[in-house]
């Protein structure tokens, strides 16, 4: 297993433990972090202050918890209307005024959370500590801040100033009291009055960022520095950028906002859909090069030595649920059988005259995987294939029907479907340029024996082009409402974000992204159909709610199928 995958698992753990922890104490059940951010639905919430963003390759897991109660509190006990009424526009600015709000939220634990003051306690210094040892306290922007940082938390809490740092700042606080002194003494007076405390916060903020301009212009005129900016910038790398994501661990998947498409008022425009299939896999290839790839699938199956019986039990005891299956009679124990009160006469000492209900396992679920079969697929649809091959096996010995599909375009760069639009004169916003081409590996109706070569067609080479993630999530979906079963779960294995070329040109590069997240928003708010995702090598969680990475640079190992029976228990978010 790959470092970065490791990472991203470990990260992937604590950020669930840490969102529980979130919701308790706030008491809001819909917050959750997506690509390592807190959201509150669909929301992304603010960064806030500095020190609630520790990071999974040196931080302790205290630093995360702490990191977790400070933010429940911000939730719980902080107006965001009135501060963003009173929150100053200028970034320095705005970044004491937050770092000063999260410490009123966290001088006021309620009573008897000691753990939660602890673990408060605990975050900051270990801030603290990372800020000092950087070198950031070198220059005058760096100490000036870390000593407001300090002094300011000391005053409002109660608690004292980190001591490794302590005779480091005090030339700096020295400096700061006669300046800051009036201000301070009202933070602590009026931390429980949001309103009150403001004016105060804002004043310090105001002073703060006039210093670091009056110490960036020292230092340009020294030749010390050459651009005020970037030399500011340079000295808060540690502490936050307002505006940027935190990354780490595996890679996230990038989006962003479209405006073709919200100027459509979010309507997703296809430009002809003339050319669009739906095909059998087994129509994609002479039957001797399925036969060739499938003898090829099966040595791939067989060196990866997968435990395919184990992994039926586990998937029966997951997507299995306990159904009534008559009774179990000459039983010591349980109900009164009726029928065998007569023997009670005939014969007192027999003990075996009750029954007892009868308890069986009952599958009614249906399982799809969609599979991604655009062009950067290729170089990881061996081990892919692999998987889903296990997977459809083990599904049918569990009782449970599996589907198993592919979307991709017909041609590159659009085909026939932007000739055509060329042809037109090419009007203005087209929409979807390209032909799609949904693919059927194997259905719901057919067993693994029969579907063992349409599966193969998965290696054949030439089938991976563009994507159109939307669509495809949309007939995949529509297929499965179609079938009986009462549960029913798409499970989406892709590598990246929706790709067509040509609809980007004639668009703007969100647009299918926009399209979608739409798709996935209103397919969870319906909640007909568990829509979950396998990233390969990418965090997908800026699309999906509920998805995992994957490290598949190598064959198949038992984690991996670990981290997808994880997947299929973890619950879907409404």
């Amino acid at each position: 297993m790959s470092e970065a995958q490791q990472l991203a698992r470990r990260q992937q753990r604590v950020e669930e433990l840490c969102a529980g922890a979130i919701r308790a104490l706030s008491g809001e059940t819909d917050l959750h972090f997506r690509g390592r951010r807190l959201h509150r639905g669909r929301q992304r919430l603010p960064l806030f202050a500095p020190h609630l963003h520790p990071a999974i390759e040196s931080d302790d897991f205290g630093s995360f918890r702490g990191a977790a109660d400070g933010l429940a509190l911000r939730l719980t006990l902080s107006d965001v209307t009135l501060h963003a009424r009173h929150c100053p526009q200028d970034p320095v600015q705005r970044l004491v005024f937050e770092l000063l709000e999260q410490m009123r939220v966290e001088s006021l634990v309620p009573e008897g959370l000691h753990g939660v003051v602890h673990n408060l306690r605990h975050r900051f210094q270990q801030w603290s500590l990372a800020f000092h040892r950087s070198r950031l306290t070198d220059s005058a922007r760096g100490i000036l801040l870390y000593t407001v940082a300090q002094v300011c938390r000391a005053r409002v809490t109660g608690e004292p100033v980190l001591d490794e740092t302590e005779d480091l700042m005090e030339a700096t606080r020295a400096a700061l009291a006669p300046a800051l002194g009036s201000d301070l003494a009202g933070l602590r007076r009026q931390r429980h009055d949001q309103a009150a405390y403001a004016p105060h916060a804002l004043a310090i903020a105001r002073l703060v960022g006039e210093m670091l301009r009056s110490a960036d212009a020292e230092e340009g005129a020294s030749g010390e520095a050459t651009d005020a900016e970037d030399s500011e910038r340079a000295a808060f790398s540690l502490v936050m950028e307002l505006d940027a994501r935190v990354e780490e661990g595996i890679a996230a998947a990038v989006s962003g906002h479209s405006r073709v498409f919200a100027a459509a008022q979010e309507q997703y425009r296809v430009y002809t859909r003339a050319y669009d299939r739906e095909v059998a896999a087994t129509a994609l290839a002479r039957t001797e090069v399925l036969h060739e790839h499938r003898l090829q699938l099966d040595r791939l199956v067989a060196a990866a030595g997968l435990n395919g019986m184990r992994l039926a039990r586990e998937l029966k005891a997951i997507l299995a649920r306990p159904v009534h299956d008559g009774w179990d009679g000459a039983m010591e124990e349980g109900r009164i059988d009726g029928r065998r009160l007569a023997q009670l006469i005939a014969s007192p000492t027999e003990r075996r005259l009750f029954r007892s209900e009868h308890v069986a396992a009952e599958a009614d679920c249906v399982l799809a995987f969609l599979i991604d079969c655009s062009g950067s697929m290729k170089q990881h649809i061996e081990p892919v294939a692999v998987l889903v091959d296990l997977f459809a096996r083990a599904l049918e010995q569990a009782g449970v029907a599996s589907e198993v599909l592919g979307f991709s375009t017909g041609a590159w760069n659009g085909g026939r479907a932007r000739r055509d639009w060329q042809r037109a004169g090419q009007p203005p916003l087209p929409g979807r340029l390209n032909e799609v081409c949904h693919m059927v590996f194997k259905d719901a109706d057919t067993r693994w024996r029969r579907a063992r070569l349409g599966m193969a067609a998965l290696l054949k080479a030439d089938l991976f082009r563009e994507g159109i993630d939307g669509e495809a999530v949309e007939w995949a979906v529509a297929r499965l409402q179609a079938r009986p079963e009462a549960r029913k779960l798409l499970v989406v294995v892709s590598d990246g974000c929706p790709m067509d070329g040509a609809t980007n040109l004639a668009n703007d590069a969100y647009y299918l992204d926009n399209h979608l997240r739409q798709v996935l928003q209103r397919h969870e708010r319906l909640a007909q159909v568990e829509i979950c995702a396998l990233g390969v090598g990418l965090d997908l969680s800026p699309f999906y709610s509920r998805c995992q990475a994957l490290d598949l640079g190598t064959a198949p190992r038992p984690a991996v199928l670990r981290d997808i029976l994880q997947l299929l228990t973890r619950p879907a978010r409404r």
